[in-house]
């Protein structure tokens, strides 16, 4: 007897049958989680540098406006990576 697990696992391959990657596209898309973590710790450290001294001179309003932007930054940077992610799903073997 199959748990309800197994047959909603079943019903979704059914749907969408899941795509088998080559060694290639597992390597692009590692390379691109490698880059993109990169480029988020870049900005991060960029902006922390510049909240901190927000933070030292009392000045909330830079502060709250820098921290929206680092939280838009990673938005920004992390849709960038899905959409580079599909491309190289999409690929043909």
């Amino acid at each position: 007897m199959k748990s309800a697990y197994e047959l909603a696992m079943e019903r979704l391959n059914q749907q969408a049958p899941s795509v088998k990657l080559t060694a290639e596209q597992k390597a692009r898309l590692a390379d691109l989680d490698s880059l993109y973590k990169s480029k988020i710790a870049d900005r991060e450290i960029l902006v922390k540098g510049q909240l901190q001294k927000a933070a030292e001179k009392g000045d909330a309003e830079a502060y709250e406006q820098l921290e929206k932007q680092l939280v838009s930054d990673r938005k920004t940077l992390n849709a960038e990576l899905e959409e580079k992610k599909d491309r190289v799903r999409q690929e043909r073997n």
